[in-house]
């Protein structure tokens, strides 16, 4: 099963974060699909870039955000509830 989750980057006490298409099974920071996007915390305020028809593709295709990556990308205005519809 693909989860869209994120990949932890950066040194240490400075994370920076890849939001990616990957595997269930994989490691958090190993083999992935494809890169979506990346969240940037440490910033003021916090930088979210992604791809959103990459997102809504790897939806579309049954991927399941975890729950840090919905609330990211429903903060951003990337990913639209079925509510919202």
């Amino acid at each position: 099963m693909v989860r869209i989750r994120l990949a932890r980057h950066g040194t240490k006490k400075r994370p920076f974060y890849r939001i990616v298409a990957a595997e269930s099974e994989c490691r958090r920071d190993g083999r992935f699909i494809e890169v979506i996007g990346t969240y940037n915390p440490l910033s003021e305020p916090a930088q979210i870039a992604v791809n959103p028809e990459r997102v809504r593709h790897w939806v579309e295709q049954g991927a399941i955000p975890t729950d840090t990556v919905r609330t990211l990308l429903k903060k951003g205005k990337f990913l639209e509830t079925p509510a919202e519809s």
